[in-house]
């Protein structure tokens, strides 16, 4: 019998909108499943469709929301059928942290940025999301970005997004070592609907850079 590795990648799917995504993933074994709360994405859901897609979810599976600046009003009407935030905008530490969820805070890598500053100005985030940057879009962008860049050491666990796909998926698990890995268009067919084979074998390339 082979050994379990001593460490293993979490996976978040991210801007899922159908049922039938939100089962395969969780059959899957998926450790989060990301719904798109901000409006002007294509992978946007209502309030109502949130609540429907989240009570597919079973216990163990992570429900998290993605927000860009919106109304605290809003982000309260959400929570209720959410296990964790996420933020994506201008955020301050103190508007992150206002709600009774944990989160964690969207980076978008711009040349200028200063990762361990961050991870001090946002301390309490569970983790720090690190996203390709594009001017003017908040993520999705489909892109990667130098990993390199990335210290090998941050005061919090990184989650790595950005143009994630089974093609680059092992690479990134092996020189990043990331706490998590974030994938959204990577495993699709059209924005916002899932392919089950891209999905399969996301996850299966994920398992395999763990156990090398």
């Amino acid at each position: 019998m082979s050994e379990l590795p001593l460490t293993r990648t979490r996976v978040k799917f991210c801007g899922l909108t159908r049922d039938e995504d939100v089962a395969r993933a969780v059959a899957l074994g998926v450790d989060a499943l990301g719904f798109v709360m901000w409006p002007n994405s294509k992978r946007a859901l209502s309030v109502e469709q949130l609540a429907r897609l989240s009570a597919r979810v079973p216990a163990f599976v992570t429900r998290v929301g993605l927000f860009v600046d919106q109304s605290a009003a809003f982000i309260e009407r959400c929570v209720p059928y959410l296990d964790m935030l996420q933020f994506h905008g201008n955020e301050t530490p103190e508007e992150c942290q206002r709600y009774s969820l944990p989160w964690m805070k969207a980076l978008r890598m711009r040349d200028e940025i200063d990762l361990v500053h961050e991870a001090q100005r946002y301390q309490q985030a569970q983790a720090l999301l690190l996203d390709a940057y594009r001017p003017g879009v908040p993520g999705g962008t489909g892109e990667t970005f130098d990993w390199s860049r990335i210290p090998a050491t941050l005061a919090k666990p990184v989650i790595l997004a950005g143009g994630l796909t089974d093609e680059n998926i092992a690479d990134a698990v092996r020189q990043v070592a990331p706490y998590a890995v974030d994938v959204s268009g990577g495993i699709e067919a059209s924005h916002g609907c899932k392919e089950a084979s891209k999905m399969t074998s996301f996850i299966r390339h994920v398992a395999l850079a763990d156990a090398r």
